[in-house]
């Protein structure tokens, strides 16, 4: 495996799909090379942001294929391997590590909740096991993503199987939206394992304690101003770098949280690419109203935002 190194912006990307809900690979793929040459250090796919969940273990097997097929290369890819079934999230860890990803981004089995620390242990222990023999290679972004997941993987969840499998466990990606506890996270586990934080506002914190990355949806409007929050300032400039970063990341959340997020995410692609397919997501999720579409349009006019059409390898 070409292993890079892992640091970095890795966008959580967004997923498109026709109007029959297939995924457009195509779109995926322009949108994945358009984003490294942006400057990021590689792309994530299948996380939440990108809809994982909802689509079959084929389906994310298939993607990641055309992915790669397209000129993507897998070692800048980190994929979100995460399954309610045990044989399925070993299905998909097995493929992509295969392939020769960057690693696998996995939470343990989220259909039982109330689940102790040594189920969750057990469970992920299961999955490490299977691979293992298989693809020696396999390494795990562990994911603690608690109000989506419903499970909390504690420290002792860490300590656990970092102890048993320091090899495997190279980060943890805390979505939990806690920057006091990705902090306390972060002194305990850096540097050997990188602790990452989902909730942009955060990462500046991350940043000053040696957090060197993030898994960011807002990477995908925003690459470079989520890579400036990485900067520690050490200058005047750097500051209203990073202040200026803050300020549009800020307003984008806003809009997010106004609209709903995923959605909000969709139409801002189909905004900035002149694709109505990026309008669609999947059920249980709804899209955005034509009027709703409109007023995230006229948002990011004020926020400065515009279409690629006219440069479609331009980043935001």
């Amino acid at each position: 495996m070409d292993h890079v190194a892992h640091q970095g912006i890795w966008p959580a990307l967004l997923t498109p799909m026709d109007s029959c809900f297939h995924i457009r690979n195509d779109l995926l793929t322009a949108h994945s090379k358009r984003l490294i040459g942006a400057g990021c250090a590689g792309v994530t796919l299948f996380g939440t942001t990108g809809e994982g969940p909802s689509f079959s273990v084929s389906e994310r097997m298939a993607a990641l294929e055309a992915l790669i097929a397209g000129g993507v290369p897998a070692s800048r890819i980190l994929v979100h391997t995460s399954a309610s079934a045990l044989p399925d999230a070993i299905a998909l860890c097995n493929h992509a590590t295969a392939l020769g990803v960057h690693a696998c981004l996995l939470m343990p089995p989220f259909f039982f909740k109330g689940v102790s620390d040594d189920g969750l242990v057990y469970a992920l222990s299961a999955v490490f096991e299977a691979v293992l023999p298989v693809n020696p290679d396999f390494r795990v972004v562990l994911y603690h993503i608690p109000q989506v997941s419903g499970l909390d993987v504690s420290t002792a969840v860490v300590d656990a199987l970092t102890a048993r499998y320091p090899q495997v466990v190279i980060g943890i990606k805390d979505s939990a939206c806690d920057e006091a506890h990705s902090l306390v996270w972060a002194h305990r586990f850096h540097p050997s394992v990188q602790v990452w934080v989902g909730n942009e506002m955060d990462l500046q914190a991350m940043a000053s304690i040696g957090s060197n990355g993030a898994v960011s949806g807002i990477a995908n409007i925003f690459p470079h101003d989520v890579a400036q929050l990485l900067v520690v300032p050490k200058s005047q400039v750097e500051v209203k770098a990073v202040a200026d970063s803050l300020a549009r990341v800020s307003a984008y959340l806003d809009l997010l949280n106004e609209h709903g997020m995923l959605p909000t995410f969709k139409a801002t692609m189909a905004y900035l690419s002149g694709d109505d397919d990026w309008l669609h997501v999947r059920a249980p999720l709804m899209p955005l109203s034509v009027s709703v579409v409109d007023a995230v349009k006229a948002s990011l006019l004020r926020l400065d935002v515009h279409p690629l059409v006219s440069n479609p390898h331009a980043a935001v």
